[in-house]
């Protein structure tokens, strides 16, 4: 049966006004009749280029069939071939930068909801008493392999492990596994639950887990090797936060999103009950048009605190963040302010930040990456109050590792560099993928790194027994 349309079933959500008091889930997901409608929706063409578009290649035509039929939990069978973690995927991912904007739907109207239905499908499994069965269980009996970060390429990576019978332990710095997820996403678009549930899935194929230990540190590359792991996939992202390099970043009140984030999603900034509070955070202003400015800003606007201003310096169509987000933050009352880029920081006589210097710009041409270039549009330059600014302008890898692991080499940016197949670097038995090596990216291609290791890692092992 076919549903012809032209509009995707919205989704439901709570009220702005509820949500912007707290960090509750704000999509709650589609109910079955709803969701078996908008599968309806998909005309499951032959082309299919939705997966041509999607980074893990995940049969969606497939799944979607599945649903419309009612068979939930073969949707969920079909989606674990290709994406080990949809229930993170459906709620984070940029579907309609990918899969979505691929859909022959759009041509008439809007694209079939391929990101809700991942996540319909993802709940059903959630909920669901069959979810061990749908995991499945391992018998570690082969080699040992090292695992270092437990982002979603480390997860990806040491679950497909797992699944060949490796044995495989994770290594974390942080004292909760999930890394940028755990860290980096607000538990309202990412609850805390649905995360443990992904971690669990591990649990479950005897991946060892083991946190509080910061590689490169607490122990060395080489010291994992010489301990008895026979490989090693590092997958430590990309932590280290990008700064303007301005005067005036090292003023009381201006933070940068990686620290705002993590005081709040790990550390509870925002509960009363846990002694890590943030400061009073007044009028806030927010530089950057990523998921992660958004993010910050309504975590601000979540703490009760003045206005909530997002300032990028291109457009808004040019904004990198997810469009649901973007209309989210809108509905919660946070302004934009678009074509300006900040010049400096002002404080008060003690050290505060109180204003800042900006200037007004305007499209001139394209840079290397294809994207729309600024330059300011005169010399004048304007005045904006602010208590808190919260840098968001993107972030970096962390050095620690290659300073410590002297054969590892790096790219001139201090990424990883891969010396043949997708993930094999200049040491042997050493592997990387995800942030690490490309830089700060999306969930789904982190995934794909994780698959990708997996596999060569795999090939590599069965190729010397």
């Amino acid at each position: 049966m076919i549903n012809n349309s032209k509009i995707k079933e919205s989704m439901p959500t709570r009220s702005a006004k509820e949500r912007a008091k707290t960090f509750e889930e704000v999509e709650l997901g589609y109910g079955e009749e709803t969701a078996i409608k908008e599968a309806c929706r998909c005309l499951s063409c032959m082309a299919k280029p939705c997966v041509s578009a999607c980074p893990i290649a995940v049969d969606i035509p497939g799944f979607i069939s599945k649903i419309k039929t009612g068979d939930f939990k073969g949707a969920c069978a079909v989606i674990n071939k290709s994406n080990p973690f949809p229930e993170i995927c459906g709620r984070v991912c940029s579907q309609e930068k990918q899969c979505e904007k691929a859909c022959i739907r759009r041509k008439t109207g809007e694209p079939v909801a391929i990101g809700n239905l991942e996540r319909f499908a993802s709940e059903y499994f959630e909920n669901s008493n069959e979810n061990s069965e749908l995991v499945g269980k391992s018998n570690p009996q082969k080699y040992k392999i090292a695992v270092v970060g437990s982002g979603p390429s480390g997860m990806t990576c040491a679950l497909e492990l797992a699944k060949k019978d490796f044995d495989v332990t994770i290594f974390e710095a942080l004292h909760e596994f999930g890394g940028v997820l755990v860290y980096g996403i607000p538990k309202f678009r990412l609850p805390k639950e649905i995360l443990n549930k992904a971690v669990n899935k591990l649990k479950l194929r005897n991946v060892k887990m083991i946190n509080n230990c910061l590689i490169g540190n607490t122990i060395t590359i080489d010291e994992l090797l010489n301990s008895g792991y026979s490989a090693i996939y590092i997958s430590s992202g990309a932590g280290l936060p990008k700064f303007m390099n301005i005067k005036g970043e090292g003023l009381s009140g201006v933070y940068c999103a990686n620290e705002f984030l993590t005081r709040i999603n790990l550390m509870n900034a925002h509960s009363s009950d846990y002694d890590t509070p943030l400061t009073e955070l007044g009028d806030v202003i927010v530089i950057g048009g990523g998921n992660v400015a958004i993010d910050a800003a309504r975590c601000a606007k979540r703490l009760g605190t003045g206005e909530v201003t997002i300032m990028y310096r291109r457009g808004e169509a040019e904004m990198p963040a997810r469009l649901s987000e973007v209309e989210h933050a809108k509905e919660e009352n946070i302004k934009f302010e678009f074509f300006k880029t900040p010049l400096e920081f002002v404080g008060d006589e003690d050290g505060k930040i109180k204003e800042i210097k900006y200037q007004n710009m305007v499209y001139f041409g394209a840079d290397n990456s294809g994207r729309k270039s600024v330059i300011p549009t005169s010399n004048e330059i304007h005045k904006m109050r602010a208590d808190t600014i919260i840098i968001a302008i993107g972030s970096e890898t962390n050095p620690l590792i290659p300073r410590s692991t002297p054969d590892l080499e790096c790219d001139e940016f201090g990424k990883i560099a891969i010396k043949s197949g997708f993930t094999r670097t200049s040491k042997p038995f050493v592997y990387a993928g995800g942030d690490a090596v490309i830089g700060a990216a999306t969930v789904i291609s982190a995934i794909d790194s994780g698959k990708k290791a997996a596999l060569e890692i795999s090939k590599d092992f069965e190729a010397r027994s």
